[in-house]
């Protein structure tokens, strides 16, 4: 048996490639949507992908299990959780027919190679959510080696169970969920303790609110020191620590889920956007078009195209533009060519397809020399925040968690965490200054620049909460 993690940094993402060498057959574990990846991996290892499953319908990534349906591969997919949440797009083969597929029940089993896989229904997160525990037959095994735990289990926290409710809308479902997986809790407490946990996120991701930085853990850790675990000593206690602090989930996610359900429209080869010249650029308006610059803050600030979004590519870069961004928006990217692909592969696996073009990071002199305007984001010190607001022309406006807010913000100010600000524009006045502040300064400026393309008059607390405490804090003698 081979098993191989291929992981998303970006979104804290990690499928699983699981084969049978002697067979040479493989499977993919909740893939997402750029599948050639994959497909390389497996190449490179010798074995041919045969198969793909998901633990459940996403939220937080389009899934690749339709990309590879479509190319033959046969599909393994939840069949609990109700009709409400059962995959719609099996009978939408591009051309006609059916997919190769089968609907999984709690305890059912299949194979590939001399590997069985078998789906156990772990409801809470989701609730048509499985997981697949992973006996290796052709080894001489008669118990399962570990297990693909999807978004039930993390190392150090479980799945959240609010997101069908925060994210996806559906009103007074989290209470419930959170039961739900008070008894998937249970339920797991009784495997051995040996088995691996290949779960399907790590740090980073907005799928929990705790996740370790420790890629794999096993059962047996997990039931000791897992807080979210040990707080399931009864059901209200379990219920109140894995709701409490949840963090805001981005926009994107209902879309996801909605997505994934339907299912994904097929991608076939990554877009491959055309590089724009300094006229082409200095044509488009901001204001139709998502302009995403990936440049540093510093070079942002100082000046941009008008109306661009802020978004360097790090982990917060998929929760800013598929937040600040719409499914139907063109996309241009400001990026160093050397980022356009993996820039690209971020977008297309939040399905944001509509890239239509790209201009170099360092041409934006060429740009101005075109007649092009730069237009700055103000930032300012904690001392001229305090005369702002002083003013009594100023907003406060802080884009933290509302747990963060709660232990501390300064007074006055309104909180809406950054990923859900389109939402709420209609409580942000228009004919005021807002400042924008978070603990350190990152998420805010990514915010200003999404207020600035609506039209608000924003500047930045450079140094965010953090500076504004150092700044106020009692003088010692």
């Amino acid at each position: 048996m081979l098993l191989r993690m291929i992981y998303d940094d970006r979104l804290a993402q990690a499928a699983y490639l699981i084969g049978c060498q002697r067979t040479g057959e493989a499977i993919v574990i909740d893939p997402e949507r750029d599948i050639d990846r994959y497909v390389r991996v497996a190449e490179k290892e010798g074995l041919k992908i045969v198969a793909a499953a998901e633990t459940h319908i996403h939220a937080d990534f389009l899934s690749g299990s339709r990309e590879f349906a479509e190319r033959g591969v046969k599909v393994y997919l939840s069949d609990e959780g109700g009709p409400d949440w059962t995959y719609q797009w099996l009978n939408k083969r591009s051309g006609g027919g059916v997919y190769d597929h089968r609907l999984l029940k709690d305890g059912d089993t299949f194979k590939i190679g001399n590997i069985e896989f078998k789906a156990v229904h772990t409801p809470g997160h989701t609730p048509e959510h499985i997981m697949f525990m992973v006996t290796d037959r052709g080894g001489g095994a008669d118990e399962p080696m570990g297990i693909a735990t999807g978004d039930f289990v993390f190392v150090g926290d479980l799945g959240r169970p609010d997101l069908l409710e925060s994210a996806a809308g559906v009103q007074g479902a989290k209470d419930p969920s959170a039961r739900t997986l008070y008894r998937s809790v249970k339920r797991f407490m009784e495997l051995p303790g040996y088995v691996q946990v290949w779960p399907a996120h790590g740090a980073g991701s907005a799928c929990g609110k705790a996740l370790g930085a420790v890629p794999q853990t096993t059962v047996g850790y997990e039931q000791r020191f897992n807080p979210a675990i040990k707080a399931a000593s009864s059901e209200q206690s379990f219920v109140d620590f894995i709701l409490a602090g949840q963090p805001e989930p981005p926009l994107y996610f209902a879309r996801m889920k909605r997505d994934n359900k339907m299912g994904p429209k097929l991608l076939g080869a990554l877009p491959a956007p055309p590089r724009l010249t300094a006229a082409e650029l200095l044509k488009l308006d901001g204001r139709t078009t998502a302009i995403v610059d990936t440049r540093p803050w510093k070079a942002f600030r100082t000046g941009h195209v008008p109306n661009a979004l802020f978004a360097p590519l790090d982990s917060m870069f998929a929760m800013v533009v598929g937040s600040y961004v719409t499914e139907d928006e063109p996309i241009v990217l400001v990026v160093e060519e050397r980022r356009l692909e993996e820039t690209v592969r971020d977008l297309v696996r939040i399905g944001l397809d509509r890239v239509v073009g790209w201009f170099a990071a360092n041409d934006l002199e060429a740009y101005e020399s075109d007649g092009g305007r730069l237009v700055p984001t103000a930032e300012i010190d904690v001392a001229a925040a305090e005369e702002r607001i002083q003013s009594r022309r100023a907003m406060v406006l802080d884009v933290r968690r509302a747990d963060e807010f709660a232990e501390g913000h300064i007074a006055g100010a309104v909180n809406v965490a950054y990923p859900r600000l389109a939402e709420h524009l209609g409580e942000i006045p228009r004919d005021r200054h807002i400042i924008v502040n978070c603990r350190g300064g990152g998420r805010s400026a990514r915010a200003c620049a999404y207020l600035q393309r609506q039209g608000y008059e924003v500047a930045n607390v450079a140094g965010g909460y953090l500076a504004w405490e150092q700044a106020h804090e009692p003088a010692h003698a």
